[in-house]
């Protein structure tokens, strides 16, 4: 095994969906995500962004587990944040800084999608 092999990019990001139209159309529908395509069997959806594909599917055996949390980068949290509740999102802890990176502020606001993964929204704020 060569040792200068070493990963770093994403191609693929699986979560955990139990119903999958139902999160298809969470993830298309409120979130705005890009949608790709879908598997009717087993059902799946894949979501483009930008340049790693989201695949929504139902677990199963040993697959089945909570999801990692997505954190979308977003420019304005604040907005972002407004939009997501009007689209009826219900978020568990809206836009907060997180910490003081020196040149910017690191912001977050915390979310549930349809199957209950946890998600969020982070944006790195300009210091004013």
């Amino acid at each position: 095994m060569s040792d200068q092999i070493g990963l770093a990019e994403l191609g693929q990001i699986s979560m955990r969906a139990l119903d999958v139209p139902r999160a298809i159309a969470f993830y298309r529908n409120v979130l705005g995500v890009p949608f790709l395509f879908d598997i009717t069997d087993p059902p799946m959806g894949f979501f483009d962004l930008e340049g790693v594909r989201l695949m929504l599917a139902k677990p199963s055996g040993e697959h089945d587990h909570p999801g990692s949390i997505l954190y979308f980068r977003v420019d304005d949290i604040e907005s972002t944040h407004e939009t997501l509740v009007v689209r009826g999102v219900s978020f568990d802890q809206g836009p907060h800084m997180i910490a003081d990176m020196g040149e910017y502020e690191l912001w977050m606001a915390f979310f549930k999608d349809s199957e209950t993964n946890q998600l969020a929204l982070m944006s790195e704020v300009a210091k004013t």
